[in-house]
């Protein structure tokens, strides 16, 4: 209750205080404590290729711990990864290590360069996650509009992680939040610049790659959601489902675009649905990693 009358407080300065973020906002509400935060740490050469790890502060003896690596959106044109704490604090409270990074943006780089770049994350990640007392066996990728079809290319479409050498059957799971997997065709002109000719866009379109051997995916999207279609989670679930693949889907009525995310900060989660979804679903797939945090702390402890 203190957290969500806070946070009304302080999101209410948003008016006068235009100059800020309302993400920067958010992030003054979401607990501070229960990780350690690594941050800059360099996946490539390039300024916009680092990211972040949140560990959980108590420490798990018995078994690592599972990772989700979460991109956020933007439209494929911008983002910060320092936005993003309230996602990382809402897996890392659950015994989660969170990573986020940023990755390269139009105008800068165009499709695939994007996609490559959150397929040299995982490699990062495959490799150095064990220091910071995450499971390299149990992986996780998450994202939120943009970021979601980042993560849901790097599932479905082998040919990004083959070029890190390893494969979708490496990760556990793949977390879509409002994400666009089948949006052609485009409608604005810089998206149309972003992914290129006509007869090269169905490149760009995660639901093409659907085959059924997808590791298991949660899906979700707001039955509010103006700015992508729920229709690209349904249609892309129904793909799965008729290839025999393994998808979870949840609308949730009432919520826009924003709000399925923001839904996983500790001061507006209401009832909790999406948070739990996540971190059932992180926890059913990657159970032999989660048994220790279980048996020693209670779940949903912020």
């Amino acid at each position: 209750m203190r957290y969500t009358i806070f946070a009304v407080l302080v999101l209410a300065l948003a008016a006068v205080l235009a100059a800020c973020s309302p993400l920067v906002l958010l992030n003054a509400v979401v607990p501070r404590d229960g990780y350690a935060r690594t941050t800059d740490l360099p996946y490539g050469p390039l300024a916009r290729q680092q990211l972040d790890v949140y560990a959980p502060a108590t420490p798990v003896e018995k078994a690592p711990r599972p990772v989700v690596i979460f991109f956020y959106g933007g439209g494929w044109e911008s983002g910060d990864r320092t936005d993003y704490r309230f996602v990382a604090q809402a897996l890392a409270s659950q015994g989660i290590i969170a990573v986020v990074p940023d990755y390269r943006v139009y105008p800068q780089v165009r499709f695939p360069q994007f996609i490559a770049d959150g397929a040299k994350v995982l490699r990062w990640v495959k490799n150095n996650v064990a220091r910071f007392g995450g499971d390299p066996n149990h992986l996780f990728v998450m994202g939120h509009s943009a970021g979601a079809h980042i993560a849901a290319m790097l599932t479905l479409d082998q040919t990004f992680l083959r070029a890190v050498d390893m494969s979708p059957t490496t990760l556990r799971g793949m977390i879509g939040l409002a994400g666009p997997y089948d949006f052609l065709p485009l409608r604005s002109a810089t998206l149309r610049t972003i992914f290129g000719s006509v007869e090269e866009r169905w490149r760009s379109q995660p639901i093409n790659f659907v085959d059924g051997s997808n590791p298991p995916m949660l899906l979700m999207t707001g039955s509010e959601d103006t700015t992508v279609s729920p229709g690209n989670t349904a249609r892309l679930a129904a793909k799965i489902q008729a290839h025999g693949g393994s998808v979870t889907v949840k609308s949730i009525p009432g919520v826009t675009h924003a709000g399925v995310l923001l839904r996983l900060a500790a001061p507006f989660r209401g009832d909790g649905e999406i948070h739990r979804a996540v971190i059932d679903f992180i926890h059913t797939h990657s159970q032999a990693s989660m048994r220790a945090f279980i048996e020693t702390e209670s779940p949903f402890v912020r």
